[in-house]
């Protein structure tokens, strides 16, 4: 019988798989991760934290922020393919929820 993960041990490796699924463009391991992350969180806001956490915490935080930086850069990869290939204009909209997004624009790449 296996031992329980401690929540930032479980919040650590999940940030860990966050950040190889983002280099390796694995959108679906990218999602399982994220999945896992909240899990973490979630436990972590139910437990008292021991007088270590907070550097350790300080330091989740910072992969967390350098994750963040990874996923923006990957979006910003991806909006640029998808406005080369004619698939998104590059001007940005609210849908009707008040988030931006972007405003679908198909292209023909051939001609019949």
């Amino acid at each position: 019988m296996g031992t329980a993960v401690h929540p930032l041990d479980a919040l650590e490796q999940a940030l860990h798989a966050e950040r190889q699924a983002l280099l390796d463009r694995d959108a679906e391991r990218l999602l399982d991760s994220t999945q896992a992350k909240l899990r973490a969180l979630r436990s972590i806001e139910a437990l008292a934290l021991d007088d270590d956490a907070p550097a350790r915490v300080t330091a989740l935080s910072e992969l967390n922020q350098a994750n963040a930086a990874l996923l923006s850069r990957r979006r910003r990869e991806l909006n640029w393919a998808l406005r080369h290939l004619g698939m998104a204009e590059g001007g940005n909209v609210y849908d009707a929820a008040g988030r931006v997004g972007m405003r679908p624009q198909l292209r023909s790449l051939g001609t019949g």
